[in-house]
């Protein structure tokens, strides 16, 4: 019988590290500081992932006709998947450019397929028409149920591709929290953007705590004005943000020696997000706060230092 040449993975991990570099600049930065051979594998994780939400926030002429299309472009990168994973060919078509970087490392690696179909669950809910669609969340709690399948899991994928120093079970809920850390930070700096695709990723009754609802965030994004309740409503969010990076911080010294200083950075320039938010005095709602390139540098220099240390291994 003849054996069928081994596919090569080289273009499809190219595509993923280039969709990192493009898209990720501090998760770019972070990764760079981590171990070469480990680098591809962190690209293909992003790689999928961002695919996958770039199907979603498509914009299209009609919001039934983009439903449609968004809900079936999903089902199909699940298809896919798994054809990649069974090993079997895919097209070029959806996520098919990156799974074969994707289904190596999932291979490679031993991360649970069940963290890729969570995240597309949760993807699932950003789409209206399709069961479980939420453009708005009532409370944290929900939120968080959405957070486990497009932020949680991200920090469980990881886990094996970077180390541990402690069993991985021991690692995963600072890992979670972590990936859940990383996304309340975006929902914060991305709650404009997110308004303009009718979108509000930040829980109801906190806000109504203080007085603010989804037409009082509208009406700051049309004015570029921030209400006083909107601005104390905000401070609150990132205080609560905050204690989710404190209650994943532990997670950082439980990784492979060689993985840390790379996660540090992210975890530090991820967390310099809220101070910039803070110093624009919450005015957010019109513009996109982030960390100045000179801050980026300053903080993943040293660390980049540290990562060749000898030992470091």
């Amino acid at each position: 019988m003849t054996r069928s040449a081994p596919q090569d993975l080289t273009p499809s991990y190219r595509r993923c590290r280039e969709l990192a570099a493009r898209h990720g600049r501090t998760y770019f930065l972070a990764t760079r500081l981590l171990p070469a051979e480990r680098r591809p594998a962190v690209h293909a994780l992003y790689g999928f992932a961002r695919v996958v939400d770039d199907i979603v926030d498509t914009d299209t002429d009609t919001a039934e006709g983009g439903a449609v299309d968004r809900a079936a472009a999903l089902d199909v990168v699940e298809q896919q998947l798994a054809a990649a994973l069974a090993g079997r060919a895919v097209d070029d078509s959806y996520a098919g450019p990156v799974l074969p970087a994707l289904a190596d490392t999932i291979r490679r690696y031993d991360i649970p397929v069940e963290y890729f179909r969570a995240f597309l669950e949760s993807m699932r809910m950003d789409v209206p028409g399709t069961p479980g669609y939420r453009a708005t969340y009532p409370d944290l709690a929900t939120l968080r149920h959405y957070m486990y399948g497009s932020a949680a899991v991200i920090g469980l994928q990881m886990l094996p591709v970077l180390g541990t120093s402690v069993p991985t079970g021991d690692a995963a809920p600072c890992a979670a929290a972590l990936g859940e850390a990383f996304q309340l930070t975006n929902f914060l700096r991305d709650v404009g953007e997110d308004l303009d695709r009718g979108r509000v990723y930040l829980p109801a009754d906190e806000l109504a705590a203080f007085g603010v609802d989804a037409d009082l965030l509208r009406y700051g994004r049309r004015t570029g004005t921030v209400d006083p309740r909107v601005r104390r409503a905000l401070a609150h969010l990132v205080a609560l943000t905050r204690s989710v990076y404190r209650r994943a911080e532990p997670g950082l010294d439980m990784l492979a020696p060689r993985a840390r200083p790379g996660i540090r950075v992210a975890f530090v320039l991820y967390g310099d997000i809220l101070d910039e938010i803070e110093r624009y005095d919450f005015r957010i709602l019109d513009r996109r706060a982030t960390v100045p390139r000179r801050r980026r540098l300053a903080v993943a220099l040293p660390l980049l230092g540290k990562s060749l240390l000898p030992g470091t291994r």
